[in-house]
C-alpha cells in the first residue's frame, strides 16, 4: 500500500516491517483460516490485512498490542468480504444463479462436525469464538479488536454458542 509519509520505503521501516510479518505469520494465518474457513481465503486475507498495515506500520508498530491492531483490521476485511458477497448473492438468487462457495478445507487439528457448525455462524459471531476460544483472548482484548463494548462481546458468544449447541443437538442422535 502506498504511503506518502516521509519514511516511504526506509530500510529501516521495511526490515521492522518484515521480522515482525515473519515472527507473527503463522499466528496470523490461522486466525485468518478461523475466520474464513478456508485456506485460500484466509491467505488473501492476511495478505490484504498485512498491506493494509504496512501503509502505517510507523504508526502502529509504536503501540503496545501491534497484533491487536492486525487483527482488528483482518476482522474488518473479513467482515467487507463477507457483506460483498453477501450483496453479490442477493442480487444473483433473484437471477436464480448460485454464487459458488468455496469447498470447505480439512484441518486434522480441528473437529470437523464442530467446524462446519461454527463456519455457519455470522461474521460477527463467528469472530466473537475465534478470538475467545481459538485465540484465547479476553473478553476486553477481544471487545478491543472487535471495535465494540465487552457486553457486545458477551452477547455475540452467548449467541453463538447457543447456536452451536442448538445445531448439534440436531445433528447427534
Amino acid at each position: 500500500m502506498y504511503d506518502r509519509g516521509s519514511h516511504v520505503g526506509s530500510p529501516e521501516r521495511e526490515a521492522d516491517f518484515t521480522a515482525y510479518v515473519r515472527a507473527r505469520q503463522a499466528s496470523f494465518a490461522r486466525f485468518a483460516y478461523l475466520l474464513t474457513g478456508d485456506p485460500h481465503s484466509a491467505q488473501d486475507l492476511v495478505q490484504s490485512a498485512l498491506a493494509k498495515v504496512y501503509g502505517r506500520w510507523e504508526h502502529i508498530s509504536t503501540v503496545d498490542s501491534p497484533d491487536a491492531y492486525v487483527r482488528k483490521v483482518m476482522v474488518n476485511e473479513h467482515t467487507t468480504w463477507w457483506r460483498r458477497q453477501w450483496r453479490h448473492r442477493e442480487r444473483t438468487d433473484s437471477e436464480l444463479i448460485r454464487v459458488h462457495e468455496p469447498a470447505a478445507a480439512t484441518q486434522p487439528t480441528h473437529d470437523d462436525d464442530l467446524w462446519s457448525h461454527v463456519r455457519s455462524l455470522s461474521p460477527q459471531q463467528r469472530a466473537a469464538v475465534v478470538l475467545r476460544y481459538y485465540e484465547d483472548l479476553s473478553e476486553a482484548q477481544t471487545a478491543e479488536i472487535l471495535g465494540c463494548t465487552v457486553g457486545t462481546v458477551k452477547s455475540h458468544t452467548s449467541r453463538a454458542i447457543k447456536s452451536l449447541r442448538a445445531t448439534m443437538t440436531e445433528v447427534t442422535p
